[in-house]
């Protein structure tokens, strides 16, 4: 441990000794090697012990071989270079590299073509995780001034951070960024020149999240919309002059990674589920579910590293010991340069690290929906592919030279330490190949062909005027019509007006047209006549973003427009009428239902059907949630968790809460399903437990790809409202969690370490206690229930319930007497909405005469819960009525608990 920190503040030392940076040579001969212990290289190597209690048949774990193997020896760039698969005609050029940079995880271009690199220098250190959330992570900018293609000169724009999330380019040497447990995006400028941000203002708050920081938000990023989009965030954010706007939107599903395709079509990437979201229509909208949208195989990966290092383990292992399903994706880019092979413009590309590929997707539309496959499924391979385990692409952007960048953070581990814990499958695999001690190193690539040449175009567009930044809409590179417009908004100067409604009208590039049109709505100057222009145009593109735009005019009063909506819900073209339901829906049009109904009965493309039956069935699901018979204070925590689900759980477990399928055929579930779950219908104490310190391995035999990190970071209402969802949706009905209950379980088990196993969290959460004929059951008063009944007490313990014959009284009691004394923990019952008692309280003997009052509480309509600890078994139990109300006593379902 002491070696490992001393290495830690050695790396922290080296890195503040580098503020300002500039390469006289190139350095990508040199190998990272030299800083590794010299006996990774020396035989006989180290043998790897099975950890103690791992079930070698399990899915996981058999066929697993840990021969003792030569480490992974770290490669020069140049030598790294070597080990690419690429298509015919590509190669892979370094153009920053270590030591200049570390840990690169993330790449954005300013306006004038400097690269802004996000370092996190904290991450996985060790395979523990040691230090990741100190303050050594850093922003820093670099520039190619000799032109050469090499980014040879570079500051340290942004310091001391925790873990960043992201950095945003936002106009001259400024940027957006946030750091981890964090709830609050800040702008940091450089106000005096030096290269170094020397002020910080407050941007934005709510966007941020806490807990393990591979599921926090990430890749803040302004679209062709003017909005920013992020990933964990079911909402979108929007400069404008008068302060920053947010929108609630549908759930990104995204966890590492945001881009946009030609057409402003956002899609975000999937981390541990391996695949692309919500590509097929803009979140905004809500989220879509597309059956048959990942096409037949295309979670399958071409790898040709066979190490079988995977946290999924011999599940998903190839006989020849690569990866047989995208198990982990990080960052995305859908190309949209000049110089790259034609082919390749607004085709979707991510990068697989746990696989060592990156992938091109092709997109395939048909009768108003997208589908996509593996661009080179059927030569089973991928668009690059490495022999060098170490190749860990993490982040791609189109850049301004028009080629495309590859960020590989060069490492040995890439999973956080929540998935490397002891007794693990990957830790074992990591020592095997001594990988975890290979940090500090990070390669940015450019993509080049060798018939298109990259563009030695030098960016200038800071000091550029708006006249000037208007003739790069109409640039071939997107990234060049992006940045234009991002700042001629930001620089709100509306002299442009009358060229830009010119180029929106008559340019012959469609792209400008679009870049001109979502300008002059970043500017305010949209006018409803222009839109109406468009919603005629023969393009049906431009049909359709002339309605998004004009949606910005209808939120603010032109109510004009509608006709022209409803004239559209009839278009020929499946995608224009798509859009028509979509704006309908968002906007609420009068009788908004009656046009959805109308669509599905009329057309019959599988775009119109989709969007209307899952638009109609969420209003009526939105209808009967407001009409629901949760309290006040049970909606609020409903809400909250299911917003918090949507954002963070549904990957995993499916947003119906059944799992999500996984697996080469997709026949596995990457976490079980919550729909019926005893375990989590049952006690409370299981889900928080697990929320709070994770769980890991087989669940009742039963093995799943994933594994539950701790979320303990999170505050208690955060994971009240997350349990008393789950326990309350899918089907489900059980008792809500309140956020006091959440603290009293935290502080109980605060010297806690590790994740439970499910064996270990189930011996320590109380047992319900299921009536049998041996109870004793009294009450002081019992109504008949019912004609031909009798006056049974234990009706109580069922759905038919127990009731007292006359208004409440104070000292009215219910009693069980149990056969064999029990440390009894809790009491669960539910009432009606007038029915339920006043003040009570709980009292326990082990004789029946001498009683002691363990708890007390006030009656409430709905769900009923009091719980205690015991230091000894009791076999007596009564409720007590102290302050009666005007009604009768009434309960069902009452539940007792034991440990």
């Amino acid at each position: 441990m002491i070696r490992t920190y001393l290495n830690y503040f050695c790396l922290l030392f080296l890195a503040a000794a580098c503020q300002q940076q500039e390469l006289q040579q190139p350095v990508f001969d040199r190998s990272p090697e030299d800083r590794l212990d010299p006996r990774r290289k020396e035989a006989p190597y180290p043998q790897i012990e099975i950890p103690e209690g791992v079930d070698m048949e399990s899915a996981r774990w058999k066929g697993i071989d840990l021969t003792p193997t030569a480490p992974v020896i770290p490669l020069s760039p140049l030598e790294e270079q070597k080990t690419f698969r690429l298509r015919e005609g590509y190669r892979m050029d370094p153009v920053l590299a270590e030591p200049h940079i570390q840990e690169p995880a993330a790449i954005q271009f300013d306006g004038n073509g400097r690269m802004y690199v996000l370092e996190l220098r904290t991450y996985m250190q060790d395979i523990d995780a040691t230090g990741e959330l100190m303050p050594a992570g850093r922003i820093s900018r670099w520039e190619d001034k000799d032109e050469d293609g090499i980014y040879e000169t570079g500051v340290v724009f942004l310091d001391s951070l925790v873990f960043p999330r992201f950095v945003v380019p936002f106009g001259p040497n400024t940027i957006l960024s946030m750091e981890s447990n964090e709830d609050h995006v800040y702008k940091y400028s450089d106000t005096d020149g030096d290269g170094k941000a020397d002020t910080k203002e407050l941007f934005a708050t709510g966007l941020g999240r806490s807990g393990n920081v591979e599921h926090q938000t990430s890749f803040l990023t302004w679209t062709m919309d003017n909005w920013m989009y992020s990933t964990y965030n079911s909402r979108r954010i929007r400069w404008t002059p008068e302060g920053v706007l947010q929108e609630p939107t549908g759930n990104p599903y995204g966890q590492w990674g945001v881009t946009q395709d030609n057409y402003g079509q956002v899609w975000f990437q999937d981390g541990a589920g391996g695949v692309p979201q919500n590509f097929n229509f803009p979140i905004v909208y809500g989220n879509f579910r597309i059956p048959g949208q990942f096409q037949d195989g295309f979670r399958e990966p071409f790898s040709l590293v066979k190490l079988a290092d995977f946290e999924p383990g011999m599940r998903e292992t190839k006989p020849d010991g690569s990866l047989n399903n995208v198990t982990g994706a990080a960052g995305n880019d859908v190309f949209r340069g000049d110089r790259l092979p034609p082919e390749l413009v607004n085709q979707y590309f991510y990068g697989e690290p746990v696989g060592r590929i990156v992938r091109q997707v092709r997109s395939d539309k048909t009768e108003g929906l997208t589908y996509i496959q593996n661009a080179y499924r059927d030569q089973e391979t991928e668009f690059i592919q490495s022999t060098d385990p170490l190749f860990r692409p993490v982040d791609m952007a189109t850049a301004p030279d028009g080629t495309m960048y590859i960020v590989d953070m060069y490492r040995g581990i890439i999973q956080e330490g929540n998935w490397t814990q002891e007794g693990s499958y990957l830790r074992t695999k990591i020592q095997q190949y001594q990988m975890d001690d290979i940090v500090g190193n990070g390669r940015i690539w450019r993509v080049s062909h060798e018939e298109h040449p990259r563009s030695t175009e030098k960016p200038r567009m800071f000091e550029e005027s708006s006249e000037e930044l208007l003739l790069h809409l109409s640039h071939p590179n997107g990234w060049w019509r992006d940045k234009a417009q991002q700042l001629l908004i930001l620089r709100q100067d509306r002299s442009i007006v009358p060229k830009l409604e010119e180029m929106a009208r008559n340019h012959e590039s469609e792209l400008a047209r679009l870049h001109a049109l979502w300008t002059l709505e970043g500017l305010s100057a949209l006018k409803a006549s222009l839109v109406r222009e468009w919603l005629a145009d023969s393009n049906p593109r431009l049909r359709i973003h002339g309605m998004r735009a004009g949606e910005t005019l209808y939120k603010y009063g032109d109510k004009t427009l509608e006709a022209d909506y409803r004239k559209s819900l009839n278009d020929p073209d499946p995608q224009v009428a798509v859009q028509a339901l979509l704006s309908a829906h968002v906007l609420d049009f009068e009788e908004v239902e009656p046009l959805l109904q109308q669509a599905l009965s009329t057309n019959p493309a599988k775009g119109i059907q989709t969007v209307a039956q899952q638009i109609l069935d969420r209003r009526a699901d939105a209808r009967e949630r407001a009409a629901s018979k949760y309290t006040a204070s049970e909606r609020i925590l409903f809400d909250q968790g299911k917003s918090i689900f949507d954002s963070y759980c549904a990957t995993c477990h499916g947003v119906k809460g059944l799992g999500t399928p996984t697996g080469a055929d997709g026949g596995e579930l990457i976490a079980p399903g919550f729909s019926g779950s005893p375990r989590i219908q049952g006690h409370p104490e299981y889900a928080v437990k697990t929320l709070l310190h994770g769980l890991t391995g087989s669940i009742e035999g039963k093995e799943y790809e994933g594994v539950m990190i701790a979320m303990g970071e999170n505050t208690n209402e955060w994971i009240a409202s997350v349990v008393s969802y789950i326990r309350n949706d899918f089907g489900n009905q059980a008792s809500f969690v309140s956020p006091d209950y959440v603290a009293q379980i935290r502080d109980a088990t605060r010297e806690r370490e590790g994740n439970y196993s499910h064996e270990a969290l189930v011996a320590e959460v109380p047992k319900q206690l299921f009536p049998k004929d041996n109870w004793q059951v009294s009450a002081s008063s019992t109504a008949l229930q019912g004609v031909g009944s009798t006056r049974d007490p234990s009706y109580a313990f069922g759905f038919k319930g127990w009731k007292t014959e006359e208004e409440q009284k104070e000292g009215m009691w219910f009693q069980l007497v149990l056969p064999q004394p029990k440390k009894l923990a809790e009491i669960q019952f539910d009432a009606g909405k007038e029915q339920y008692p006043g003040a009570y309280s709980i009292e326990v003997s082990t004789n029946g005469t001498d009683w002691t009052e363990v708890a007390h509480g006030t009656g409430e309509a709905g769900s009923n819960v009091l719980r205690w600890e015991l230091p000894t078994a009791v076999s007596h139990l009564r409720l007590m009525l102290k302050e009666p109300r005007n009604q009768v006593w009434a309960m069902k379902n009452l539940t007792l608990y034991a440990r």
